[in-house]
């Protein structure tokens, strides 16, 4: 755990105790903060009464308090607690800035900063794999993985790598990282910002907060992107900016956990990043080709028949799901849930590479009708359904594709939830040889 004088006598409330919150909580208790606690879950504020006052802050007056640290899940936008903070004349602040304020506490380290729509989490682990790779200490957190704030220092030249959502940068003001990289900025989370401009702003404020001879990276040619990156040129503000929009990286045949246009755009991203810390191809190609990926992200379930079967549930949108398109060229494509888009623009110039969709979920019916006079569709509803239709449809050399475009709160819990019915689905049209039964009955 990170412990910090900066945080010595200091008064804190602190609004949710899921894990950055308790994270935070056991950080200031521990550095000797004084504190005030509150969760809509009785267990949990139970499970902390020893360590702080136990009073919504809501109901408290929290003038001379140093700052409300609240959950990146929190909606600043027009809630309560941004008035009652305003009244109180108290900073609202997430667990990245108190990561932030404890670094002049913590051995001599550098700091990567990773935000950008689609991509930051394969991105970030796999910056975090090179430096490793190459012998250098090196944690990741932020919204991966464990909080930073739970993690022990590292030593002595160590390298923090901190996927940052544009949640987690609205609640962060003094975070220098050494090298920040946006990846791209798509429409996303709209219902938490006033329009895509807001959005798209929060991204960038990650380069306000950078030191005049630190690295500020841009991996995408969209709008948003290239707007931050003319911007702060304008400024001059900021001696080392790099564009990777343009930059080419060759082997990625050689990647087994890196295919599609999305994660070549996110290798070389993460090339320009360990290369602005020091490293050389020597040190980062090797890690390229042992690279496992994430869960849910491009993962390779299994192959039976010679079909392979490929779980990229966390493709919530259209955006993140075109690129995965692009992937194979014989795709059986499975798709649907809660729709953030009423179109798929980003997945059209890849629906050459789909052999037939299944629909699933809420948006099921309208991805029906934006498909129909584009590629095979069948409505299906349920994930195993689909799976099953899928597996049966498709040939040797072809893959089936979880990439939905879509949230999953329709039918699960989130979207770990759903690339595990995915797996499951898998597994048991394997188990029963359901794989190629269309082939076979086609042969026969």
């Amino acid at each position: 755990m990170i412990v910090s004088s900066a945080f010595a006598g200091k008064r804190y409330a602190i609004l949710g105790l899921a894990r950055s919150g308790m994270a935070a909580l056991e950080c200031l208790h521990a550095s000797g903060a004084e504190l005030l606690a509150w969760d809509n879950r009785e267990e949990l504020r139970e499970s902390v009464a020893d360590k702080a006052i136990i009073a919504d802050p809501l109901t408290s007056d929290l003038s001379g308090y140093d700052a409300i640290v609240v959950s990146p899940g929190v909606p600043l936008n027009g809630q309560p607690i941004s008035r009652k903070a305003a009244e109180d004349g108290v900073q609202i602040i997430g667990d990245i800035e108190l990561f932030a304020e404890a670094r002049p506490s913590l051995p001599p380290h550098r700091v990567v900063g990773i935000t950008g729509t689609n991509g930051k989490s394969t991105t970030t682990a796999l910056v975090h794999h090179i430096l490793q790779s190459a012998g250098i200490p090196s944690l990741m957190g932020g919204n991966i993985g464990v909080p930073i704030l739970s993690q022990e220092p590292l030593p002595e030249g160590g390298v923090y790598v901190l996927e940052l959502s544009s949640y987690q940068i609205d609640l962060t003001m003094s975070l220098d990282c050494d090298v920040a990289l946006l990846l791209n900025v798509s429409p996303d989370h709209l219902d938490r910002y006033d329009g895509f401009d807001a959005y798209a702003a929060s991204k960038a404020r990650l380069f306000d907060m950078l030191a005049t001879d630190h690295t500020a990276i841009f991996a995408s040619k969209d709008e948003k992107t290239q707007l931050a990156l003319h911007c702060l040129r304008d400024l001059g503000r900021i001696r080392n900016i790099v564009d990777t929009s343009d930059a080419e990286l060759a082997g990625q045949a050689d990647w087994p956990s890196l295919q599609g246009p999305h994660n070549l755009q996110n290798a070389i991203a993460a090339v320009a990043t360990v290369e602005a810390l020091g490293l050389s191809a020597d040190q980062w190609r090797p890690a390229l080709a042992s690279f496992d990926g994430l869960a849910h992200r491009m993962e390779r379930i299994a192959e039976a028949s010679g079909v392979l079967f490929v779980n990229d549930s966390k493709a919530t949108n259209p955006a993140s799901t075109g690129p995965a398109l692009g992937a194979y060229p014989k795709i059986h494509w499975i798709l649907g849930g809660l729709p953030k888009s009423d179109t798929l623009t980003e997945c059209e110039p890849f629906y050459n590479n789909v052999v037939k969709a299944y629909t699933i979920g809420e948006a099921g019916p309208l991805f029906g009708k934006l498909l129909a006079d584009k590629v095979p569709v069948e409505s299906c509803e349920m994930m195993l359904t689909a799976v099953q239709q899928a597996a049966a449809n498709a040939r040797p050399g072809e893959v089936v594709l979880l990439s939905p475009a879509c949230a999953s709160f329709d039918q699960f819990r989130d979207f770990e939830a759903r690339g595990e019915c995915f797996r499951t689905a898998v597994n048991s049209v394997i188990e029963n040889d359901l794989v190629g039964i269309a082939t076979r009955g086609m042969s026969q």
